[in-house]
């Protein structure tokens, strides 16, 4: 995508009727779908354990682990809907492609950017979600983009910048917003900030993912017994990681989600 050259809204054909009787159900996520990548980032939501590409209903609410990546997020946003569910959403960590999103912030995606698509994610869902949020400090609204590759490179995160005008990088939430709107069923982003845009992600972390993106521990002690010198942006990263880890933590508790339990 060249610079300045945005794609055109698709936008999210959902009514505000159908979207505020969803809402004033008992709990505002009630029938909706949560799409989660990694494994790391389900456990912010749940204790119960799902493997990549299945789902799990936990109350009325269900939770797919797709693995990363475009093709895995849109084959978990169609099983969820083929669950019935009322609405998707992409959960997770994402990278900062602005100064002004730090690691630990949470970020509610107005609108998902893709190299050739734009999605509104649903603007009264949002608002009514922020109040339900609003103990958090510096949760943060913008643009967020769906790249079709992993980007480390803190230079190409401000490229992404200055072309999309986006605030935060994810591999998924474009593929769930385009599943949702071919369905008419409202879509909504909850990333927190992991990797910072002056950040490089470490060799030993890009050369030790396999396709599901997950660290593979063999292969990265081994590029770490060769390249010692990359440990400290590993812990740096690890640090940054964790604080995202604890935003999305406490937004579950916040909205009530860790009390759910497995549908009998």
């Amino acid at each position: 995508m060249g610079a300045g050259q945005i794609p055109k809204r698709t936008g999210q054909a959902v009514t505000t009727a159908s979207v505020t009787t969803l809402i004033d159900n008992a709990c505002t996520l009630s029938e909706f779908g949560i799409v989660v990548a990694l494994p790391e980032e389900l456990r912010t939501l749940t204790s119960h354990k799902i493997q990549p590409g299945e789902c799990l209903q936990l109350g009325t609410l269900w939770i797919a682990h797709s693995g990363a990546g475009w093709q895995n997020a849109e084959a978990a946003a169609r099983l969820l809907i083929s669950k019935g569910v009322k609405g998707l959403i992409s959960w997770g960590c994402a990278a900062g492609l602005s100064h002004t999103v730090k690691p630990g912030n949470l970020v509610l995606a107005s609108c998902i950017v893709s190299d050739n698509q734009t999605f509104d994610t649903d603007t009264l869902w949002r608002e009514h979600l922020q109040q339900q949020l609003s103990a958090l400090n510096d949760t943060q609204i913008g643009w967020l983009f769906t790249s079709n590759k992993l980007i480390g490179s803190s230079l190409l995160k401000q490229q992404i910048n200055k072309q999309s005008q986006a605030i935060a990088l994810d591999m998924e939430s474009a593929a769930i917003a385009e599943v949702a709107k071919n369905a008419n069923l409202p879509c909504l982003v909850i990333r927190s900030i992991a990797d910072p845009v002056d950040q490089d992600l470490p060799l030993a972390v890009l050369n030790s993912l396999n396709a599901d993106g997950q660290v593979e521990l063999p292969r990265l002690f081994r590029h770490l017994f060769l390249h010692p010198w990359e440990l400290s942006g590993l812990i740096r990263l690890g640090l940054h990681f964790h604080a995202a880890q604890k935003t999305l933590k406490t937004v579950a508790q916040l909205l009530n989600l860790h009390q759910l339990r497995i549908a009998t």
